[in-house]
């Protein structure tokens, strides 16, 4: 594992470094650390706390510094990695490599409702909101960016989002900026719970079909052939779980008994339980990290499965401006802040995109790296919705019977969606402890001043997020729903309201602040509040 950074921020980096002489084996790649390098680096973080980070007061001095070459950072699971220097940059990321962390990070659980909320928004209202969104929110993680540069005469070079929030509005900014981020990690954890019992209950199902050798039919309106697209919502007279009927030649008693213990909402979700929790109680998730390439696999793959998709089924499209009828949907729907809510989360990066970007080689490319990187994830929403959206059957389907988990339209014999659900299963299994490590380390530490100060409080905590999963999944496995709702929420903080706050407010202390600029920035607040409160109407 490498470290990079900056030579000139050796000085202000924590983790404080260790000392060569006190690492037991420098040839191994995970050094291991001695009691009295351990002890040094917190009597460092305690010191450290009593200051601000603009504080240099008790910064080491450069004299003490061992050398570039010879620094170590230390990290809490008692081990040591060297730090590579670098004297171009604050990292040796290639820009090219930043736009592709960026558009990794971003690409998430949002992109399975892309098509829902193009079809609750309309075709071609759906279209030009995903590109004005995209824009917007841009621009919002664009003032975040810059938002530490407009604070004068104090060294923000380590600074994250919350500490500027924190210099502009004390300690409300600190708490809110909190609440906000939890509500985000919270909300994408219960999402995650949601597909999980979704995506684990249809491999399931697949597996014993396959295994027991049984033919199950979907009790759901459906297309004939070999590409089968079914309407799950146009069957609400059924369970939502187990619309099936048995055909052949398996034992019926077993496959009634499978489907009372292999149920969608009433016993999958609890089984994830028995895995998950004690994932979630590790003190150091880094194991789980080394599985991030499975997200930029698994998007790569649907979108392959919804080009296959897309050539074998057609394009079904007519454009009825204001007017519905039984298949189609009209281009312009009132619905269509559902669609603004789930965006609202799809674009949203706010909260880190200024760790991602200190990693850069070449720090004035930062802006230019991020647009890239805000356009290929746009770019990619557009493929995905519009594809999906335009090959829906229509006749003989409805399009209001795309689901908000897309892949729900496909069968659970469908084997591309089979491939697609076991890449997004193992992947989010292996993301899911990770969130839940960034929640605890955030509140507990904020709390308690350590992130893992007992067993018991990190118990209680995590059976309180795991709750709220299976609640979801039992009660409101809706995820459109979960995630315009948290998007909306914490983007009314963190993409609408914060950075124009901080830029007017940094504008008028410099007297730059003019009547255009104000006005733009209120009405992106007011955008956000609008955009929060039409959730709940609509």
């Amino acid at each position: 594992m490498n470290i990079q950074f900056n030579p000139e921020d050796y000085k202000c980096k924590r983790p404080f470094h260790v000392e060569p002489t006190n690492i037991v084996n420098v040839n191994d790649d995970m050094q291991r650390v001695t009691d009295e390098a351990s002890a040094m680096n917190k009597r460092i973080h305690y010191y450290s706390r009593l200051t601000s980070p603009a504080d240099r007061a008790l910064i080491a001095p450069d004299h003490v510094l061992p050398a570039p070459d010879e620094i170590y950072v230390y990290s809490p699971l008692g081990t040591a990695f060297k730090i590579d220097s670098c004297t171009d940059g604050y990292g040796k990321n290639s820009s090219l490599v930043t736009i592709f962390m960026i558009w990794n990070t971003m690409m998430g659980t949002s992109i399975l409702s892309i098509p829902w909320g193009i079809k609750q928004a309309g075709f071609t209202s759906g279209i030009i909101l995903i590109l004005l969104m995209g824009v917007l929110t841009l621009y919002c993680c664009y003032r975040v960016v810059k938002s530490r540069q407009m604070i004068p005469l104090t060294d923000t070079s380590n600074w994250e989002f919350p500490d500027v929030c924190k210099y502009y509005f004390g300690s409300f900014g600190q708490w809110s900026s909190l609440l906000f981020s939890m509500v985000s990690l919270v909300g994408a954890m219960v999402v995650y719970w949601v597909l999980m019992s979704n995506f684990l209950f249809n491999t399931g199902k697949f597996i014993y079909n396959f295994v027991h050798d049984i033919n199950v039919t979907d009790i759901v309106p459906g297309t004939n052939g070999s590409n089968k697209v079914i309407c799950p919502s146009a069957a609400s007279d059924y369970p939502p779980q187990n619309r099936s009927v048995m055909f052949s030649s398996g034992n019926r008693t077993g496959f009634e008994l499978f489907e009372e213990w292999w149920d969608k909402s009433q016993t999958v979700p609890f089984y994830l339980i028995a895995v998950l929790l004690p994932l979630l109680n590790l003190k150091s998730p880094s194991f789980f990290a080394k599985f991030n390439v499975l997200g930029t696999v698994s998007v790569v793959y649907l979108v392959f499965l919804v080009t296959v998709k897309a050539a074998n089924l057609g394009i079904h499209l007519e454009f009825n401006w204001f007017t519905e009828n039984e298949f189609f949907v009209p281009e312009f729907r009132i619905l269509f802040p559902q669609l603004t809510g789930v965006l609202t989360l799809a674009f949203f990066i706010h909260n880190c995109v200024i760790t991602l970007l200190q990693n850069n080689r070449n720090q004035e490319n930062n802006v230019r790296d991020l647009s890239i990187a805000y356009f290929l994830v746009g770019l990619t929403y557009l493929y995905v919705g519009v594809i999906i959206f335009a090959s829906f059957p229509s006749p003989p389907l409805s399009k209001e019977c795309i689901e908000q988990n897309f892949l729900d339209n496909f069968p659970s014999d469908d084997i591309m969606s089979f491939v697609a659900r076991i890449f997004l299963l193992f992947q989010m299994m292996t993301v899911y402890p990770l969130l839940g490590y960034l929640a605890r380390v955030q509140l507990l530490r904020q709390f308690f001043g350590n992130a893992y100060p007992s067993l018991f409080h990190v118990l209680v905590l995590n059976l309180a997020i795991v709750g709220a999963g299976v609640a979801m999944a039992r009660f409101y496995p809706n995820i459109g729903g979960i995630i315009r709702y948290s998007g909306a929420t914490c983007g009314l903080a963190f993409v609408f309201v914060y950075p124009s706050l901080i830029y007017m407010i940094s504008l008028h202390r410099a007297g730059q602040l003019t009547w255009p600029a104000l006005i733009i920035h209120i009405f992106i607040i007011l955008l956000g509040l609008v955009n929060l409160i039409a959730q709940f109407l609509l």
